[in-house]
């Protein structure tokens, strides 16, 4: 069902994007990877194409907007037309609320959530002349809960929990699905470093992998799907949902 998709995976160079761009590739999909560091970004398209797929790597920094037109227009001039769109890429900064500077807001806003709206709206007009498409944003738990000095983030990640279901609204006479991932604990670095009891909080009894948001994209764009829109899936291994008294 993904061999004749042409798929736009942003920040895919590593972690959670490189995943979703594997995984795609894997099920026949070409996919665009849009990433900023042209070495990790080089990197996951030789990865694909020596061993699972189609591949083609765009130099783009999501965080400046012409950057995401460039990226569209060569999209379109190359495969003529966009299926599924995963709004990935996101950048965090951690520091206490009055020490946040305003460029360091602007620029995690401007990454996380600015870049899923401009992205979204370019991807859009291409796939409205197409039949419609799907798209998909990275949100995060973080949107639902907090630990302290995390408020850009946050903000940007509560933002992309509402600007998905008003997307979903606007585009849906274009027949496009605009639907959010909220992951949770999800494991990019050194598996073997976590500890037992970083498994055992999980009601999963696991932390989470990139492939577990992976296959949830696939779950969402898979056009059998396509009831599904406006909403948020939460992968976290329960843990947004546990009580925790100390």
């Amino acid at each position: 069902m993904y061999h004749d998709k042409i798929v736009v995976v942003t920040g895919a160079g590593k972690g959670i994007g490189q995943a979703i761009a594997v995984s795609y590739a894997k099920v026949g999909a070409t996919v665009v990877i849009a990433e900023k560091d042209e070495t990790a970004g080089q990197k996951t398209e030789q990865l694909i194409k020596d061993y699972c797929g189609q591949a083609c790597f765009i130099a783009s920094d999501v965080s400046q907007p012409q950057d995401i037109v460039n990226l569209m227009q060569q999209v379109q001039a190359r495969y003529g037309k966009l299926n599924i769109l995963i709004n990935n890429a996101g950048i965090s900064v951690w520091g206490s609320p009055y020490e946040l500077t305003v460029e360091q807001w602007d620029l995690i806003i401007n990454t996380n959530l600015r870049s899923v709206f401009l992205c979204s709206r370019e991807a859009a007009k291409i796939m409205r002349e197409h039949g419609g498409g799907s798209i998909v944003n990275l949100a995060s738990t973080r949107a639902f809960m907090s630990e302290e000095n995390s408020e850009a983030y946050a903000a940007s990640k509560g933002g992309i929990i509402a600007l998905t279901h008003a997307l979903a609204a606007s585009l849906a006479n274009d027949r496009i699905q605009v639907n959010s991932i909220s992951p949770g604990w999800i494991e990019t670095g050194d598996w073997d470093t976590l500890r037992q009891i970083d498994h055992e909080q999980h009601w999963a009894k696991r932390v989470g992998k990139p492939e577990d948001i992976a296959r949830a994209c696939l779950f969402l764009t898979n056009p059998e799907n396509n009831f599904i829109t406006g909403t948020n899936l939460t992968i976290d291994g329960g843990m947004t949902k546990k009580m925790i008294y100390e």
